[in-house]
Order: C-alpha cells, then sequence, then structure tokens
C-alpha cells in the first residue's frame, strides 16, 4: 500500500456528567460519544520522512506542524510498533480547532489508523498508543457510539438507534480551552448518566458563563422547527440539534446566522 485515506469525524457528546477527580489529577467524568458523518480528511502516503501538512479553512489557526496530533500520533505509533516506516500526512482542516467535537483527537486517531494500514501494523498498537495522546483519542479511534468512563476512555459500545440521525452543528467562531473549562468546574457531583437524553452535559453552564453567545446558539437551535435534541458538546462551543427529518435540518442550515460556522450531518 502506498497510499491510505480516512474521515476524522466530528465528535459529539450526547450527554456529559463530571462526577470528581482521578488519583492522577484528571475529571472522571461519564459520557455517552456519537460520531458524525463528516469532519477532516487526512491523507497517508508511503515516504521516507515522517512529515506533516495541513490545509483548509482552519488549517491557520494549527500550530506549529512538529506539535500537531497527527504527528504525536504517527511518533507513538511508530515508536511502540518499532517501525521506521516514513509517511507523508497531508490533513484536510475543515472542523475548527478548540471546538469541543473532538478535531484533533480525531485526527490523532485517523492517523493511527490510516499508518497501521500503511506500515502494516498490529492494531493493537494503536489501541495501545491512543489513551497517552488525550482522553478523546481511544473513542475517536473507534469512531462509533460508545459509552465512556474514568476520564472518558474507559469504553463501552452502546447501541442509539441513532445511525443516520440528521444532525446540525453550529459554532460561533469562539475557541475554548477545554483545560480552562474543566479547571472552572465547582466540584459538585449532580448524579450519575444513566440515560443520555434525561442526562445533561456539565460543561454546558461553565462556558455560557464564559462564553454568553454559546447560550444565544443553544437558544436559536431550540426553536428551530423539527429540533428534536439540543446540547453544547464536550467543553463547547459547538452546539448542535439532532432533527426530525433531514429537510426540517436543511431549512435550518439555511437560516443559520452567517457568522457562526455550521456543519449540516448525519449521525454514523
Amino acid at each position: 500500500m502506498s497510499e491510505a485515506r480516512d474521515i476524522a469525524p466530528a465528535k459529539l457528546n450526547l450527554a456529559l456528567h463530571v462526577r470528581g477527580k482521578l488519583p492522577e489529577g484528571r475529571h472522571r467524568i461519564e459520557t455517552i460519544f456519537a460520531f458524525c458523518t463528516d469532519g477532516d480528511h487526512l491523507v497517508a502516503s508511503a515516504a521516507d520522512d515522517l512529515t506533516f501538512e495541513a490545509n483548509g479553512p482552519f488549517a491557520g489557526e494549527l500550530g506549529a506542524p512538529e506539535d500537531n496530533l497527527v504527528m504525536k500520533a504517527a511518533r507513538a505509533l511508530r515508536a511502540s510498533a518499532g517501525a521506521d516506516q516514513g509517511a507523508a500526512l497531508v490533513l484536510t482542516k475543515t472542523l475548527p480547532v478548540a471546538s469541543g467535537i473532538g478535531g484533533g483527537s480525531a485526527d490523532a486517531a485517523a492517523a493511527l489508523r490510516l499508518l497501521t494500514r500503511l506500515w502494516n501494523i498490529d492494531p493493537t498498537h494503536a489501541a495501545a498508543v491512543a489513551p497517552g495522546l488525550g482522553s478523546d483519542v481511544p473513542a475517536c479511534l473507534l469512531s462509533m457510539s460508545v459509552r465512556g468512563d474514568g476520564a472518558g476512555d474507559e469504553l463501552q459500545p452502546v447501541e442509539l438507534g441513532l445511525s443516520n440521525s440528521p444532525v446540525l452543528l453550529i459554532n460561533p467562531r469562539v475557541a475554548l480551552s477545554t483545560a480552562d473549562i474543566f479547571a472552572a468546574w465547582n466540584g459538585e457531583d449532580k448524579g450519575p448518566l444513566d440515560n443520555w437524553r434525561g442526562g445533561r452535559n456539565d460543561l454546558e453552564a461553565i462556558a455560557v458563563e464564559k462564553v454568553p453567545l454559546i447560550g444565544t446558539v443553544l437558544a436559536w437551535l431550540s426553536i428551530q422547527q423539527g429540533a428534536s435534541f439540543v446540547r453544547m458538546s464536550g467543553s463547547g462551543a459547538t452546539c448542535y440539534a439532532l432533527f426530525e427529518s433531514d429537510e426540517a435540518r436543511d431549512q435550518a442550515e439555511v437560516a443559520v446566522p452567517r457568522e457562526w460556522w455550521r456543519l449540516s450531518t448525519f449521525l454514523r
């Protein structure tokens, strides 16, 4: 194989309960991950060296190539497998950065999947290095509906019955630091996650307080005809709505204020 390509699907948290702290300092959460059919795109081509470049509407918001999670994933996989191959990695960045939909984690996971195939590596190496790259990376590696416990990296498959559900994502073009949002959590445990529809996102109120425009997006989505479920994903600022029909979602998408980023897609 000389080239492999994959999508890095946008991640949604259908619920996210913050329950406490883990011994190493990370937050203990209970969450339900779902994934969209659209996201960033990554291509890996056989090469002597390991290189990375990015294009697309949000490429300019990425940091130095050597610090990108795609490169960190590639180096970690190569070290774990004892491999010495190279690859030219090209990312088309269509998801906003620091937006609560797993962009960087999904990109890293896509790199692990691609390079496992390109380098003919046992997939267990990808699973082994994923947690060290970020709490969301193991779920993004699977890119299927799962429940996440612990730091979000202890995974159990769940059947949601939401495949092909129309969904509209909106980001008010505000980047939020995941670390800052979690650091502002007041330590109150509001109870376990039993049912995602009856659950909550414990980071939502924190994000709205820091960026009131998020509340505006949530309110806007809530009044759209056919919107059946509205919530913020992750630590924000992206919000989303599940819709009763493709037509209702498409009508809402057309009406999204021009200054907001939007993605009209489906759940996987």
